[in-house]
Order: structure tokens, then sequence, then C-alpha cells
């Protein structure tokens, strides 16, 4: 019953946020300082996390490569499908998961604590609105953060395969190229929104309904980081069934 509760409290939630719309030129500054706690701040991380994978791909796939039949651009060939296909959109999201939902949970669940949600409500304003849309169109910029991901991935996959000896520059682009799908990066990117939309809206829902002090802030972001994992995962495989089988 309480896992019922909780699915039923969300939808709510959402349809709540999309009620009556805080001001427009309020919302825009909040979309702005959003973008910039959940895209811009995360650039260094996912940049970073993206180019080293991509390269630990690359070296983990021209060490497994022992039958010397099987051509070098298989190298290349793997590191775009597997930073394309899986790495980037998925498990970054998991990533941010962690960084931007316990951000988006401690800083709604502090205001819950320290009372500034019910202090917007009695000023007639419609909190879910004015905390949770603002958040949703941040998110919406997320795909570039993925793109970001994907290039630094392919590319650290090309200086580990190129400079630690394990393939040529040619054959690794040969494999980049070799049968190369378009559909794939539409289910990478339509993935990545709804993803996205995870991200923006079950760590508020975990934050805007928290009960107790400051101790219960910190149990509401595992709970959000807990929650976002699996229902990313089980989007991702929904979507993966639907679109590609």
């Amino acid at each position: 019953m309480k896992y019922l509760h909780d699915i039923g409290s969300y939808f709510v939630m959402l349809s709540k946020v999309f009620g009556s719309f805080t001001k427009r030129s309020v919302l825009q500054h909040l979309i702005f300082k959003e973008i910039d706690d959940l895209i811009i701040s995360s650039l260094g991380i996912v940049s970073f996390i993206s180019f080293f994978v991509g390269g630990v791909v690359a070296i983990q796939t021209a060490l497994n490569m022992t039958n010397p039949i099987i051509p070098e651009s298989l190298i290349g060939y793997a590191t775009r499908q597997s930073v394309i296909l899986e790495f980037a959109p998925t498990f970054i999201s998991i990533i941010m998961a962690g960084k931007v939902g316990s951000f988006i949970t401690s800083s709604i669940g502090s205001m819950r604590v320290t009372e500034q949600i019910d202090a917007l409500e009695v000023m007639g304003i419609n909190s879910l609105n004015y905390l949770v849309f603002p958040k949703i169109i941040a998110l919406l910029f997320y795909p570039f953060l993925i793109v970001i991901s994907m290039f630094l991935g392919v590319v650290g996959g090309w200086l580990a395969g190129v400079y630690g000896g394990f393939t040529s520059s040619t054959s690794f682009i040969e494999g980049l190229q070799e049968d190369f799908i378009p559909f794939q990066l539409f289910y990478a990117f339509f993935k990545t929104f709804v993803f996205a939309f995870i991200l923006a809206t079950v760590p508020s829902w975990q934050g805007y309904y928290m009960k107790g002090g400051s101790l219960e802030v910190g149990k509401a972001s595992t709970n959000s980081f807990v929650w976002t994992s699996v229902l990313i995962i089980l989007a991702n495989y929904v979507i993966t069934q639907l679109l590609l089988s």
C-alpha cells in the first residue's frame, strides 16, 4: 500500500506542477538559475568521466581481441556503440541521479524543513510550479550534456587506442563509421529526454513530500537516488524493448 501511495503522490505532484503558473519574469529567472545549477555545474564531472571511460572501453576491447582475424576497426566500432547507446545516455544519467538528484532533493527538503514552502503557499504561489517547473525546463537542455559526453567518450577511446599502440587512427575512424545506423542516435536522445524528466521530477517529489527535520533531508536524498536510478534502469529497458527489438 505504501508504494501505491507513493506512486499516487508522484502523479498528484505532476498535475499540480502544471497547474497555476508563477509570473513569467520570475520563472525566467528561476530557469536560468536551474540551468546553471543543474547543467553547467555538471560539465566538469561528466567530461572527466566520459573521457576516461571511453579510453577504458577502447583498451578493454583491444585487450580482448585475441583472434588475429578480427580487424582493428572493431575497437572504434565497439567504442562508438558502447558510448552512444548506453554509457552516455544511461550511465551518465545514473551518475547525475547522485549529483543533481541529491542536490534537488536536499534543496527542496531544506525549504520544507525551514517552512519556506509553507510561506510560498501562504503568499498564494503554486509552490510546486515555482520549485519543480523550472527544473523540468532546465533539464530539457540535458541532451546537450549527453552530446558532450558522447564526443569526449569517443575522443578518449581514440586517444587511448591510437597512443596506447592498440590500433591506428585510420582503423579506429573506420570502425566509427562502420555500419552506422542514424536511428540509434534517435534512440539515444529519446531516452535521454525521458531520463531528464525523471531526473527533474523524482528528486523534487522526494524533497517536497519529506517529513521531519534536517536528518530526514539526508534520508530523502538517499531515497531520491535509489528511486531515480531504478526508474532510469526500468525506463531504459522498456524503451530499448520498444525501439530496438
